[in-house]
C-alpha cells in the first residue's frame, strides 16, 4: 500500500454480513488463530528497526503480509500506536486499510470503556462506517457496567462489526475485581450479559459479541460457574506461545466453547521477525497446534 493511504473504514473482509458470521468462516477456512501487532520498543530493536514512526510503519506491514494468508485476524496494540501521537495513529489507520485489503479481520485492541457521550464518542471513532480508525471489532472494558458499553454494542450491531468485551484476563490483578463475588462473580455477570446480547444474532454461526478470557486462566471458569458455551459469540484468548499456554491446554481450560476460541499469539511469533518467511513459518507451526 503507498505511504499516507488513509483507512475509510468502509471497507469489511466478507461484508455485508455480521462480524461474528464473518469470523466464523475466517477460523473455518484458515484456522482459530489471531496475530497480535504489538510494536514493542524491544521488538523493533530486535529486529534492527528504530523506536520511530518509520520503524513502527516497516513493522506492522511487514507482520501483516507474513501472517495474512494464515490468520483468520489481527490484532493491533493501539497503545502501542498512540506512544508515537498521531503519526503513530496515521500508522494504525493505514495498518487496518492494508488488513481490509488482504481479506484479514482486525481487532483494535484499544480497550475503551466510558460511559454516555464520551463511550459513544470511543464508538464513533472504533466502529463507525467511515471513520479513519474503523476496525472490523474493538476490545471493551465494561468495568463501568456493561451497559456502559450499550452505545458501542448498538453501532457494532448497526455497522456489522464486532466487539470483544472483556471478561476474564489472566494477569494477577485481574482476579481481584472479576473474582468478586465467587458463585454469582462480576465474571460471571458480564459473561451472562454479553450471552443476552448476543440473541439478536440468533441464527448465525456466531454473535458479533465477543469475550476476552485468557488462555492461562487455568481452572477459574470451572471453579467460578462460568458457562463460555452458551454465550454463542468468539472467545478472544490471548497468552498463546510466549505467554505459556498451548493448544492442549486451551481445550481443556475452554471444553465445550473452545470451538468459538480465537487463540491470540503475539511475541511467540513476532520473535521470528524481521525475516518474512519465517514469520511464516512460526505462525503455521502455531496453526498446526491449534
Amino acid at each position: 500500500m503507498p505511504r499516507g493511504m488513509k483507512h475509510d473504514g468502509g471497507a469489511r473482509p466478507g461484508a455485508p454480513g455480521t462480524f461474528g458470521s464473518r469470523l466464523a468462516g475466517a477460523m473455518a477456512a484458515r484456522g482459530p488463530l489471531c496475530v497480535g501487532i504489538d510494536p514493542h520498543p524491544g521488538l523493533l530493536a530486535a529486529w534492527g528497526l528504530d523506536d520511530s514512526v518509520q520503524g513502527l510503519r516497516s513493522f506492522s506491514l511487514a507482520v501483516l503480509e507474513a501472517v495474512a494468508p494464515l490468520a483468520a485476524a489481527v490484532k493491533p496494540q493501539v497503545a502501542l500506536y498512540e506512544r508515537h501521537g498521531s503519526a503513530g495513529l496515521a500508522v494504525l489507520e493505514e495498518l487496518l486499510a492494508a488488513s481490509s485489503q488482504a481479506g484479514v479481520l482486525s481487532i483494535a485492541d484499544a480497550k475503551r470503556g466510558d460511559i454516555g457521550s464520551t463511550m459513544a464518542g470511543y464508538a464513533d471513532a472504533w466502529l463507525r462506517d467511515g471513520s479513519a480508525l474503523a476496525a472490523d471489532s474493538v476490545t471493551l472494558s465494561p468495568y463501568l457496567g456493561f451497559e456502559s458499553l450499550r452505545p458501542a454494542l448498538d453501532l457494532a450491531a448497526d455497522n456489522g462489526r464486532g466487539v470483544f468485551v472483556l471478561a476474564l484476563t489472566s494477569n494477577p490483578e485481574g482476579a481481584s475485581v472479576q473474582h468478586v463475588g465467587g458463585a454469582e462473580s462480576v465474571a460471571k455477570h458480564i459473561v451472562q450479559a454479553a450471552a443476552v446480547e448476543n440473541q439478536r444474532y440468533a441464527g448465525q454461526a456466531l454473535g458479533s459479541v465477543g469475550l476476552v478470557v485468557g488462555a492461562t486462566v487455568g481452572t477459574a471458569l470451572s471453579d467460578l460457574g462460568i458457562d463460555l458455551a452458551a454465550v454463542h459469540g468468539p472467545i478472544l484468548a490471548p497468552g498463546l506461545g510466549a505467554q505459556g499456554a498451548t493448544g492442549a491446554d486451551m481445550r481443556e481450560t475452554f471444553g465445550a466453547a473452545y470451538p468459538a476460541v480465537l487463540a491470540t499469539s503475539s511475541r511467540g511469533i513476532l520473535a521470528a521477525g524481521p525475516d518474512i518467511a519465517a514469520l511464516r513459518a512460526a505462525t503455521a507451526e502455531t496453526l498446526s497446534g491449534l
